[in-house]
């Protein structure tokens, strides 16, 4: 079973798993039943799988997950943000729908594995599968994908994550799928470009005004919605002019107080964790970790008895609900979500 978005990567990842042999069926998952112009739950995402599967030769069916989509992605992503947190909906979805609910589905139906075109790969220790980065750095979802219990490892395939994307598009043009010019979208595909972030969570929890703070605790400024908030955040702020720039540095919603400081303030010498779980045996020492989907790793150690990730040098802020991952030579060694 190939799960196809409606993107160039799991395009190529049926295409290429045909030309080794294998019997492909191709499945789209109908997870978001509301509005959606951008991510992989578009009509016209769907429109696109089917299309390549056409093409392909191969059968296409669609699956609907809408009402696990909403208990597992959609509601706590809400809830998450009348907490003050800030939510990676993304890794949620492949946690509990992708590598889950998809999986189970898969077995079911007698499937021996379970493919995606997500840039990751699955490597053998000899003490078991481990999930490490994809070949191409700047198209690596390794992070996005490692809350993947480790033991289904085996049952997945992952038939790009040796590519770069230049690579998986020249194959795609070659076979002339449709999809091979097809732009990339990094949204969440819940949140339409039409009417934001705002009125989505608007429509599900209330929006609260809050007063901005400076370190010492005056009122500098004001927020309409303290839920729309995230540390770092620079723009949005209510802050006059002509000062040097400031940052979120602290929420507290049940204060309904955001504080602020300049860009030095955001550095800091540890992260707190409020959750962890290693991958195989605990890692003592040096670690490379990764807080964003995007972002650069830095060098660290993990203290699973303080639950901090005490950084080598000091480091940005994260944002509570953010997800922190460990990395030893590009395998995936530990994760877990950053605290307040």
């Amino acid at each position: 079973m190939v799960a196809m978005s409606g993107g160039v990567d799991s395009s190529v990842a049926a295409a290429l798993l045909m030309e080794a042999g294998h019997e492909v069926v191709a499945v789209t998952m109908k997870l978001w039943g509301g509005e959606s112009d951008t991510g992989c739950c578009a009509v016209s995402d769907v429109d696109d799988a089917r299309r390549v599967a056409d093409q392909l030769g191969i059968e296409h069916h669609v699956f609907n997950f809408g009402d696990d989509f909403e208990r597992r992605v959609v509601a706590p992503y809400a809830a998450d943000h009348a907490a003050g947190r800030t939510p990676n909906p993304c890794i949620e979805c492949n946690r509990y729908l992708k590598f889950d609910r998809l999986l189970r589905r898969a077995e079911v139906l007698g499937f021996d594995r379970l493919a995606t075109g997500h840039h990751a790969r699955v490597v053998d220790t000899g003490a078991g599968p481990r999930l490490a980065r994809g070949a191409d750095p700047g198209k690596d979802q390794s992070y996005v994908l490692h809350v993947i219990d480790p033991h289904v490892l085996s049952r997945l395939m992952f038939p790009v994550g040796t590519m770069t994307k230049a690579e998986v598009r020249a194959v795609a043009a070659g076979l002339g799928l449709r999809t091979a010019s097809k732009p990339e979208s990094q949204d969440v595909c819940f949140i339409t470009n039409r009417h934001g972030r705002r009125a989505f969570l608007g429509d599900r929890i209330p929006l609260r005004p809050a007063r901005v703070v400076d370190g010492a605790g005056h009122r500098i400024g004001s927020v309409e919605a303290i839920e729309l908030v995230t540390i770092g955040q620079r723009r949005g702020l209510g802050l006059a002019g002509g000062t040097d720039p400031r940052y979120v540095i602290g929420i507290d919603p049940g204060a309904a107080v955001v504080t602020v400081g300049p860009r030095t303030s955001l550095d800091t010498p540890a992260t707190r964790l409020e959750s962890w779980r290693w991958v195989g045996d605990r890692v003592g020492g040096e670690v490379e970790v990764q807080c964003s989907a995007h972002g650069v790793s830095a060098a660290a150690r993990i203290d699973t008895d303080t639950m901090t990730v005490v950084w080598l040098a000091p480091h940005r802020m994260i944002a509570a609900g953010q997800s922190v991952v460990a990395y030893v030579d590009d395998m995936v060694v530990g994760g877990g979500l950053a605290g307040r």
